[in-house]
This record gives C-alpha cells, structure tokens and sequence, in this order.
C-alpha cells in the first residue's frame, strides 16, 4: 500500500503544463493471469486499452456521451448510448462505507444485504479521471441491466445491479481507485501516472472502420 501511495505522490511532481492523464493499472479476473489496463483521460474522451496504441480499444466520448468498444481484428466499432433504466427497487438497500486509509486516502466498501460487492482504496486525486469511469459506468448501464435480467435467474445477482447499475459511480465519487476487489474476484491495482502531451489520434475511430449501434 504504502508503495502505491508512493507512485502517486511521485506522479503529482510531473508538469502540469500537459494536457492528457495516463494511468496505469494492473487488472486481474478470476482465475486468469494480471494484465495492463491504460486509461487515458483528456476533458474531451477517456480511452481504455492495453497500453498498445494500435491494439483494441473503449473509447468514452464525453460530450456525445457515447461509449464505442472497437475491435480491429473485426473492423468493427460498436456504438454504445444511454438508455432509460426503470425504477429502482423500493427495497433496494446498496450501502457505500468508508474508513481511513494511509496517507489521505479512503477505504470504501459497497455492500447489498450484507454481501460485499465491491471494496478497496480511492484517493481524492485526478479526480476528472474518476469522473470519466462513472461517466462511463452510467452510460453502460441500462445495458448492464439488460445483460443482467436476460440472464438465467441462478445467475442473477444483487452485487451486478450494485457495481454496474444502481449505484456503478458511488465508489468513484470518493476518487481514484488504488486498489479495488469485486465480488467476483476480479481486482485492479493502480501501477502509475503520468502526463503527456494529447495525441488526437488515439481518440479517434480508424478510418474505415463499421460503426453499429448496440442493440437496445
């Protein structure tokens, strides 16, 4: 932990004259091996990858709000908009706690009738960063839902509603995330940040490519 908190003091050095936040994590799933995940945040787009600019990748389009996920093997964008949700349950009782952690930073857990659901370590800096991750969440949510209430009910949990629907932005709201565990087993730890310069044509479709609309 205290290494973490040591990689982000040391980022917070960097000029502030650039204009694009890179971050870096390490993402893991259940039973499978750690990979990189680079979020790179401008006021404009938030664009998700593995750390090759020409590799796949999610890309958050702020103003339009628009998520578009673009697979280059396929040649193919899908295009993601916000949709109504219907009403939350009247019963629904997500609970966000938080503690103290070191050096100023939070340590949250969202729980759902006594489940954790989600749980880790958010620090309140870069904060349009952790903007961008719930501006993101809130777009993808009525599909989240969808996916969630079309699967078989033994597959239906409380926790999916908590961590993509109902309440997908509440651990965001405390700042940006050093460490974070699902429910699942799926976790992320941050790596670093940094600044650099806007590289426009990362944030772009590539030319040719099909754009389709998600199903709604």
């Amino acid at each position: 932990m205290k290494a973490l908190f040591g990689l982000l003091v040391l980022s917070m050095g960097i000029a502030h004259a650039a204009d694009m936040t890179v971050l870096r994590y390490v993402d893991q799933d259940p039973g499978g091996p750690p990979y990189p995940t680079r979020i790179l945040v401008t006021p404009d787009f938030m664009r998700m990858d593995s750390g090759e600019d020409a590799g796949d990748f999610t890309l958050l389009d702020r103003h339009r709000r628009l998520v578009i996920n673009v697979s280059r093997d396929s040649k193919l964008a899908m295009v993601f908009a916000p949709d109504r949700l219907p009403p939350k349950p009247a019963r629904w009782n997500a609970r966000l706690a938080e503690g103290k952690a070191e050096r100023g930073g939070r340590r949250f857990t969202l729980s759902v009738k006594g489940v954790v659901c989600n749980e880790g370590i958010a620090v309140r800096h870069a904060m349009d960063a952790a903007r961008a991750m719930a501006e993101q969440k809130s777009i993808l949510a009525a599909t989240q839902y969808r996916v969630w209430k079309d699967s078989p009910p033994g597959m239906q949990n409380d926790c999916d509603l908590a961590n993509q629907v109902w309440n997908a932005g509440d651990t965001l709201s405390l700042g940006l995330p050093l460490e974070e565990r699902e429910f699942t087993g799926r976790s992320r730890t941050f790596e670093s940040e940094s600044r650099l310069p806007v590289d426009p044509g990362l944030f772009r479709v590539p030319e040719g490519m099909a754009q389709i609309n998600a199903p709604s």
